[in-house]
């Protein structure tokens, strides 16, 4: 596993307890006790590193490249019953985008992501997370599809944005990401968000509008990055710590502004160290948001994330 910088004391006392273990397999002697003092000490160090953790920490450990992705999740969660689907019928299949169909227990759902890649292949493969217009196409097709068979819909979002590039600009970038938050407004069935790592501008929008979202812990959600903002405001990427304080892009700062409904909590140090129980938070969060969900009315549910959505920011004619 890859370590941060600030997690450097963290991996001294993994390593030093795998040492102890090994050790211990080696001569035949009784390290229990040594190994035991170590693992204290290693879940005290963690509670004081990830317990204050500042805002900028918290990208990086959304970024952590031991992170789990969006294809991760949605096959934890489906136990092999997912079924991807691909193109917008228009253009191509973006790769950064994708979406199908899966069952969590015996309830059918759309799951809809963006994915990034594990190594360089695969992220040049999955263009980084970042999505095209026809990513943002296919989407919509296939929240539609849900639409028409009453499926409700999942939407994991880890992005850096929706890609800046010339091409996805003269396919209509901006138009596609528009659409489909106007056209997220009012599908009737339940809607239910989840920010998995990064979620960035128009790019995270664009699959972003639901009628329950929900961030883990160590995520963040901003209309622009820490270093985009520092590279406008101040000239330079130095200030990118800063920048990330001043937008209060936490999980806990986009709860307390009312942007989003609910932080699920992480295993100490991060989805990564985890897997497992951060899956069956996600999937227990998910399965009681939509119990909750399928008792509403669909045109009220339609009518509250509208005005959830009506209510943020603030502007004057």
């Amino acid at each position: 596993m890859e370590y941060l910088e600030f997690e450097t004391p963290v991996k001294v006392l993994i390593e030093q307890i795998e040492q102890c273990k090994e050790l211990g397999d080696q001569t035949q002697v009784d390290v229990t006790e040594t190994c035991d003092k170590l693992q204290v000490k290693l879940e005290e160090t963690k509670k004081e590193i990830y317990g204050q953790l500042t805002a900028w920490q918290k990208v990086q450990l959304s970024r952590h490249p031991s992170r789990p992705y969006a294809l991760d999740y949605i096959n934890a969660l489906t136990d092999g019953s997912f079924m991807e689907l691909h193109g917008d019928r228009q253009f191509a299949d973006d790769k950064a985008m994708v979406g199908g169909f899966g069952k969590i227990g015996k309830q059918s759902y759309l799951f809809i992501g963006t994915q990034k890649g594990y190594n360089t292949k695969t992220r040049q493969y999955r263009n980084f997370g970042m999505a095209n217009p026809e990513g943002y196409r296919k989407a919509l097709r296939l929240m539609k599809s849900a639409d028409k068979f009453q499926v409700p819909i999942v939407c994991f979002v880890d992005t850096p944005g929706a890609y800046p590039g010339l091409e996805a600009e003269e396919r209509g970038q901006g138009e596609a990401i528009a659409r489909n938050i106007m056209e997220m407004m009012s599908i009737k069935v339940p809607v239910i968000v989840v920010i998995i790592g990064e979620g960035a501008s128009g790019g995270a929008l664009g699959i972003g509008v639901g009628d329950h979202i929900c961030m883990l812990e160590n995520t963040w959600y901003s209309v622009i990055s820490p270093e985009s903002c520092s590279s406008i405001l101040w000239r330079s990427w130095e200030y990118k710590e800063q920048a990330a304080e001043e937008l209060n892009l936490t999980s806990s700062d986009m709860l307390q502004a009312k942007l989003i409904d609910k932080v699920i909590p992480e295993p100490l140090g991060g989805a990564h160290f985890d897997r497992d129980t951060t899956f069956d938070t996600v999937k227990k969060e998910i399965q009681t948001t939509f119990r909750k969900l399928a008792k509403m009315d669909a045109q009220e549910r339609v009518k509250l994330r509208r005005e959830k959505f009506y209510k943020m920011g603030v502007y004057a004619e």
